[in-house]
């Protein structure tokens, strides 16, 4: 018997409690909520466990049926919170710190004692995402087939070892093999936390989880600023720019035994939880209609990716905001340099651009769960580096000029705000434990091909206007607008083929979804029943993609 929650009305729909199930059309003795007994989906024993989410096997292992209170959630989401939080921020931390290390690196000489020549340097920043979209494949099947906890620490051991022997490169030869593995094992990470955050929070949960680490970003920008100062004066026989690899790469791999300790593979294998409570972890997620994880390749859900609209919707837009991405993390520096500051206080004036990346980041987020879309606070989010491209191209490089070119560069860092939403956004929209990695191994790929060419669109010959890359990234921000606002028609669309689908099945048209809503709306309605007709959340934990689920709801 498969267990139901009577807290799941999470993404559901209830218009009321003495309404008629069904809703418009339905017939006038059907059965109201409040009539209602606990309805049971009978499983087909013809399939067994094969092929479908592992949660669906636990819950079935439950002798009772497992009821989520407010308090019960509230409990043991702060126990996940308390684990796998910190563990995500700060690999992800070190992860920003490691590849931010050659920027920072460019401004103690890097370039000068390497040799490096023409676009080599900007070669350096672009070959880490080579590395990163060719091994995205073969990411997004490790995610579905591997368990994530042992895979994600492995993969950040190899990284930090890689970015140790760094240290010993001479020339661009080591560099750019050394930057090329180092993408290659750096691959993982942000797929791997999108998939964690998939698999441990409610939809309403995740936008804020994913800004959170994604904000790392703006932290390392602030600490790794300090950091490399401190570490720029270190007196030693090697250079500065080995020893900040140094430092780094050995910060890694001893974290990476951290990780392999306490990241547990899935809330069915977390240690820090009771049996009751992983059940209560599990059951909390029902209506996602997104599943945990099956650990089975489905070649059918490979195929929906392709053919699904939103994908290729969200796969331009990661590709048109990683541009401006790669362009400016690899030559920010240098850009601020170009304005008339030495070395050091180049890196000192990168951390305000660090802390409006924080900002801008979590932020955006809070924004988006507050007005429950991303979309409109993407569209917010794209003006004020149009602003900054715009101010960078207009004003001159003269000492007098300085002041307003850093406020020009400090808007411009906003944009980091935009990608954890896009992130956020796909995810909430795709179902299906292998469909939901393959899009996000696509998204990432267009993540790591714009950021190939954004550094590409640099070279330190240009300085100190840099006009080429600031003109391409301009364009770029008025192009991603046009692309989300495209995203919201295409959304709306799905939604209506959805609503659809469920009156030809006869079950309520227009449903209501509580998946987005706060905590108090929502645990409003906790304790009412919402197994309408049909028993929407039945597929929950079947392992079946978003467009197979007619109870599935798309989110702006």
């Amino acid at each position: 018997m498969n267990n139901t929650s009577k807290d799941s009305v999470d993404s559901a729909h209830v218009e009321s409690a003495s309404q008629p199930l069904g809703g418009p059309g339905s017939t006038p003795n059907a059965p109201t909520l409040a009539e209602l007994d606990v309805i049971e989906p009978a499983p087909d024993p013809s399939q067994g466990f094969s092929g479908r989410d592992k949660a669906a096997e636990f819950l079935k292992q439950a002798d009772h049926e497992v009821i989520v209170t407010p308090e019960d959630n509230a409990r043991v989401l702060r126990k996940i919170d308390l684990r796998i939080l910190p563990l995500i921020l700060s690999v992800y931390c070190l992860q920003s710190l490691d590849k931010t290390t050659l920027s920072y690196a460019s401004v103690f000489g890097i370039i000068e004692q390497t040799h490096l020549v023409g676009n080599q340097f900007s070669w350096l920043g672009s070959v880490v995402y080579v590395a990163q979209m060719v091994f995205q494949p073969l990411i997004a099947y490790s995610l579905v087939r591997f368990p994530v906890g042992k895979f994600s620490s492995t993969m950040v051991l190899c990284w930090g070892v890689v970015l140790c022997g760094m240290a010993a490169a001479k020339d661009f030869g080591g560099l750019l093999a050394a930057r090329l593995l180092l993408g290659a094992f750096e691959a993982s990470v942000a797929p791997t936390f999108v998939a964690v955050v998939q698999m441990w929070y409610r939809r309403r949960e995740q936008t804020k989880r994913n800004a959170a680490w994604y904000a790392m970003l703006g932290v390392v920008n602030i600490f790794g600023s300090l950091l490399t100062y401190g570490l720029g004066h270190v007196k030693s026989s090697l250079h500065p720019y080995q020893i900040i690899f140094l430092f780094c790469g050995c910060l890694t791999v001893a974290f990476s035994v951290v990780m392999f300790l306490f990241m547990p593979d899935s809330p069915m294998q977390a240690k820090f939880l009771s049996n009751e409570d992983k059940l209560i972890a599990i059951e909390r997620l029902r209506m996602n209609q997104m599943g945990i994880g099956s650990g089975v390749w489905k070649w059918g859900h490979v195929l929906e990716c392709f053919v699904d609209p939103k994908t290729w919707i969200w796969f331009c837009a990661i590709f048109v905001i990683s541009i401006p991405s790669g362009g400016i993390s690899t030559f920010g520096p240098l850009i601020v340099s170009s304005f008339g500051f030495d070395s050091f206080t180049t890196i000192l004036f990168n951390i305000p651009f660090g802390a409006v990346q924080m900002i801008a980041t979590l932020g955006g987020a809070w924004l988006s769960d507050r007005i429950k879309m991303k979309s409109p606070v993407i569209l917010l989010l794209c003006l004020p580096p149009i602003a900054g491209c715009a101010i960078l191209l207009a004003v001159g490089r003269e000492p007098s000029d300085r002041a307003v070119l850093l406020v020009g560069y400090y808007i411009i860092s906003v944009y980091p705000g935009i990608s954890p939403l896009i992130y956020s956004w796909s995810a909430q929209n795709t179902a299906g434990d292998t469909k939901r990695k393959v899009t996000t191994a696509l998204i990432f790929i267009g993540s790591s091909a714009g950021n190939i060419i954004g550094p590409q669109l640099f070279r330190p010959s240009e300085k100190p206007r840099y006009t080429r890359g600031l003109k391409a990234n301009l364009a770029l921000f008025v192009a991603l607008a046009v692309l989300v606002a495209l995203g919201m028609v295409v959304i709306r669309f799905l939604n209506q083929k959805q609503a659809a689908k469920r009156r030809s099945l006869g079950k309520a048209e227009n449903i209501q979804d509580l998946s987005m809503m706060d905590n108090k709306t929502a645990e409003a309605a906790e304790g009412v029943l919402n197994r309408l007709e049909g028993n929407v959340g039945e597929k929950a934990f079947e392992d079946v993609t978003d467009m197979k689920n007619e109870d599935f709801i798309y989110v702006y």
